[in-house]
């Protein structure tokens, strides 16, 4: 039996070759094709039949359980969960052709928050008009643009990565709590500082008016920003019990590659120290030309691509000649 099966193709191998071995007519080689045709779509047929009955079998008999969850559904059901808390931060990054500095940022600040089970949402408020940088008028457009689904928000620079997890990112209930304080800055060190890393209710940034937005180029909106949190009467509060010194935070801003617009033009070194009383979210004048939704590396975040407007009447500096 053995031999007689191995023989078989041979069989009809030569069987084949006698239907040929004639007269090779047209009608000949249509009928073969339309047999082999016909064959292999039988085989199909019962080939898929087989398969898809066994399936239904299995299923009936041994069903299977669900695949699991996708990577964005799993930290969707996480972030329901009760023990992360009721309140969602607005993470606000005033922004403007960092792009190296958000590649790192945006998915080391979504997995550290995640894992202090921190509800967030990050927001990069980035400046496309031709005015100069504004970093307070960029977050007064990140409070008005976070959403009602968010109740307090972190004034965040982009270059500035937490290292330390014991550094509290939770509702500041009691007042504006500032993360990056001066003993743990890696560069700025005077007392009156609140810039880098500041978490604040919406109720409180509302009560100081948001940041004035006279401020274009580089610094002093943070000095002018502690003024109306101490004229507001707001408390401001500061980490305690960590330890790690000026290695807390990771500063990935490089001076040399990205220079900061620090230029003072004579009128605006004038006012610099001066206190805006009336400017803030009750004069922001902005324009959002766009939103996208982003996933970098796995973390989503928003970019609010916003143009900023300016009266050049009040503010001449926002332009350089």
């Amino acid at each position: 039996m053995m031999y007689s099966s191995r023989r078989k193709p041979v069989l009809y191998f030569k069987e084949e070759r006698r239907f040929l071995s004639g007269k090779c007519t047209i009608y000949k080689l249509f009928g073969l094709c339309m047999v082999l045709v016909l064959i292999s779509l039988l085989w199909l047929q019962l080939s898929c039949s087989g398969d898809m009955s066994s399936v239904t079998r299995q299923n009936q008999h041994d069903p299977q359980p669900p695949p699991p969850p996708c990577p964005t559904e799993r930290q969707a059901a996480a972030a329901d969960d009760p023990s992360w808390g009721p309140h969602k931060l607005a993470l606000v990054v005033p922004f403007r052709e960092r792009f190296e500095e958000l590649l790192v940022f945006v998915p080391f600040m979504h997995k550290f928050l995640n894992k202090k089970k921190i509800r967030h949402k990050i927001l990069i408020i980035n400046q496309v008009d031709h005015y100069r940088f504004n970093r307070a008028s960029l977050i007064n457009v990140g409070f008005k643009e976070s959403g009602n689904d968010t109740d307090y928000l972190a004034m965040h620079d982009v270059d500035l990565l937490p290292l330390n997890e014991a550094l509290d990112y939770g509702f500041p209930k009691e007042g504006p709590f500032h993360v990056a304080s001066p003993e743990l800055h890696p560069l700025y060190h005077y007392k009156t500082y609140v810039g880098g890393i500041l978490l604040l209710t919406k109720r409180h940034y509302h009560m100081c008016n948001g940041m004035s937005n006279r401020f274009w180029g580089w610094g002093r909106e943070d000095d002018e920003f502690y003024r109306r949190l101490r004229k507001a009467e707001l408390q401001l509060f500061r980490p305690s019990g960590i330890t790690t010194g000026y290695k807390t935070f990771l500063h990935i801003h490089d001076p040399a590659w990205r220079k900061r617009d620090q230029k003072r033009v004579a009128a605006q070194k004038q006012e610099q120290f001066k206190v805006d009383p009336d400017g803030g979210l009750t004069n922001l004048q902005y324009q959002v030309d766009s939103r996208q939704e982003l996933t970098i590396s796995g973390a989503p975040c928003t970019i609010v691509n916003t143009k900023l407007e300016c009266d050049q009447s009040q503010t001449p500096w926002c332009l350089l000649s």
